[in-house]
């Protein structure tokens, strides 16, 4: 039986025109969900309007204050009243809605504001005396005469008093001033020529900076890994690799952390398009895709890129906030990305996180004692040498010991060839509990785990081969028939080509039906309709799938894992220093399979260091 509509009654409705103080806050709805999105559009006008730097006060996580200072161009006195109209803006002329060079274009975010709290501009231009005008709730004062320097400071008070409800909604102080905090982080990373300065000023007592960095100087990549270094921190700026490539008119660049210097969660992924900071989907997969081979699923890659391109090759009007856009051809910048990175990946080496160190002598670290009242001074070469040659009765004793064995020196290298401490990872000097190699470099010293480092050497040697000669299919008997949508049908087999030279093999079966006809022989029994879905369940997510790579070389790294050296065997001396030659001439050696260290640097300062030396 029909059921009665319950938002029809019997009266016809009425089409009916808003007023404008509702369309403000429908608008503010949209455009302004909490503090940080109105810090992040005040803030957004203050660079547009060419400021070096900007000052960002709040109170209460930004719910009874905002305050956003600037050095910029200003408004002109008559222009104030404009400024606060919706779709008034001076970046854009309406003509081309695709060219646009700016973070705002829409004239929404002055008006939205003024339409849910108290809004307060002053500004000055070079020239011109300053002027002031207030809007509360939606209504509008006069301009008045303001003192005021060049530039402009725009406060928001008692955001949302005129929609108490939104109020019900805002989390707690903490949690929106650290919101506003990371707004102002993202910002900073992709103006690194503008100053920010953040402060709390809640409460009776002295403002409490949270956030500051100064406008940088230099070239692009210079300017950029020092701002960066000063918002992700140092560690980061250690461990990242400089990315720059093009592709079809879109550049990146940027900077990636190694495998080795991962998080547990996706927090420190920051993409930007056009200088903009946003949260894509796919780019955040083409992110992943980079590194999944590295990583294992409980770790996410730390990166910072920068996409430019033409902006009409790119849609940023397509989300109230312009948080996310989306490019004309979607798999370029997806492409680009992937590649970038894999190949900043493979020129990295053997290289590994410096965190590694750090952690580790972290854990060494004796507690504190007394000062020293006596310092030997470090002994020459030659004594140690001599040393060395005293002891070493002693230390053959050792050599029969299970737990840790003593390698000779090598004999003193001709003219013509490079002594082994001189090469990145050191010549073999022991190895302790049949597992860890200790090697000495000309800086220090290095600890290798021999199954972790020889697992990843079989890994890159097997994908080496598989890349050489392709990946074996079997055909099945019968073959597999799996009903899916005409949309992901289409989808599925747009990427058949590339299913092929993994091994999988698909066909239409009409409709929206495809058939599996070979599945790669190395999965050995499969299930391919689960297989196809989780594909298909990747595509629709992310717009591309690795879930067959995925499967072949994760049987690719338990193969590796099997074939390599295991712990407790014992090495010579010349089957160690082989295996430190081999990684420093093998990609990615710095880390096992699952994204673990495969060994440990630690520098003779900072050994000296623990004993007290230095």
């Amino acid at each position: 039986m029909a059921q009665a509509n319950p938002n029809i009654g019997e009266d016809r409705p009425v089409i009916r025109q808003l007023d404008e103080t509702a369309i403000n806050r429908i608008a503010a709805g949209e455009v302004v969900e909490r503090p940080a999105s109105a810090v992040k559009e005040l803030v957004e006008n203050a660079i547009d309007a060419g400021a070096l730097r900007i000052g960002i006060d709040i109170a209460d996580g930004g719910k009874t204050l905002i305050r956003v200072t600037d050095d910029g161009c200003g408004i002109a006195p008559d222009d104030l009243p404009l400024a606060l109209s919706r779709h008034a803006t001076s970046k854009i002329d309406g003509s081309d809605l695709l060219n646009i060079h700016t973070f705002g274009f829409r004239g929404e975010a002055l008006p939205s504001l003024g339409a849910v709290g108290r809004l307060t501009i002053t500004s000055r231009v070079a020239g011109l005396d300053a002027g002031m005008i207030r809007v509360a709730g939606g209504d509008m004062g006069a301009v008045r005469p303001a003192a005021l320097n060049l530039g402009t400071v725009v406060e928001l008070r008692d955001l949302f008093y005129a929609t108490p409800a939104r109020l019900k909604f805002m989390r707690t102080d903490r949690a929106e001033a650290q919101a506003v905090t990371d707004v102002i982080k993202r910002l900073a990373m992709a103006e690194p020529s503008v100053g920010f300065t953040l402060r709390d000023v809640s409460g009776n007592d002295d403002p409490r900076v949270v956030f500051r960095v100064d406008p940088e100087t230099g070239d692009l990549f210079d300017a950029l890994h020092g701002r960066l270094s000063r918002v992700l921190g140092r560690d980061f700026a250690e461990n990242a690799l400089r990315i720059d490539a093009s592709r079809e008119d879109i550049r990146l660049f940027g900077y990636a952390a190694l495998p080795t210097y991962s998080r547990g969660a996706a927090v420190a992924q920051y993409i930007f398009v056009n200088g903009r900071p946003v949260r894509d989907k796919m780019l955040g997969g083409a992110l992943r895709a980079a590194y999944f081979d590295f990583l294992s699923r409980d770790r996410h890659p730390v990166a910072a890129l920068f996409l430019d391109c033409e902006p009409r090759l790119v849609d940023v009007n397509v989300h109230p906030a312009k948080s996310e856009v989306r490019f004309r051809d979607a798999g370029v910048p997806r492409g680009l990305i992937v590649s970038a990175l894999r190949h900043a990946l493979a020129e990295a080496g053997h290289r590994a996180s410096t965190t590694v160190s750090h952690a580790t002598l972290g854990a060494m670290r004796p507690e504190p004692t007394s000062a020293r009242v006596y310092q030997m001074d470090r002994p020459s070469y030659a004594a140690r040498g001599t040393a060395y040659a005293a002891q070493a009765p002693g230390f053959a004793e050792m050599s029969e010991s299970y737990s840790a064995r003593i390698v000779d020196p090598p004999q003193a290298p001709r003219t013509d060839e490079t002594a082994p401490e001189t090469l990145p990872l050191g010549a073999a000097r022991g190895q302790v509990h049949e597992n860890y190699i200790i090697a000495q470099t000309e800086t220090g010293m290095v600890i290798v785990d021999q199954h972790a480092a020889h697992e990843r050497l079989v890994y890159e040697k097997l994908k080496r081969q598989m890349a050489e000669n392709g990946v074996a299919a079997q055909a099945l008997l019968i073959p597999e028939i799996v009903e899916l949508t005409d949309a992901e049908c289409a989808q599925l087999l747009d990427l058949s080509d590339d299913l092929a030279r993994l091994g999988l093999t698909i066909e239409p079966f009409g409709g929206g039906a495809v058939a599996v006809r070979e599945t790669p022989a190395i999965l050995g029994s499969v299930d391919a309709v689960a297989m196809i879905r989780d594909i298909v369940d990747e595509l629709t997510d992310l717009g591309n799938s690795q879930t067959v790579q995925a499967r072949i070389e994760a049987i690719l790294s338990r193969v590796a894992c099997h074939g390599s050296i295991r712990s407790g065997r014992r090495m010579r001396a010349e089957e160690m220093n082989a295996l430190l030659r081999e990684m420093e001439a093998t990609p990615h050696s710095g880390q096992c399979n699952h994204g673990r260290p495969t060994y440990v640097e630690l520098k003779l300062a900072d050994i000296e260091r623990l004993f007290g030396r230095t």
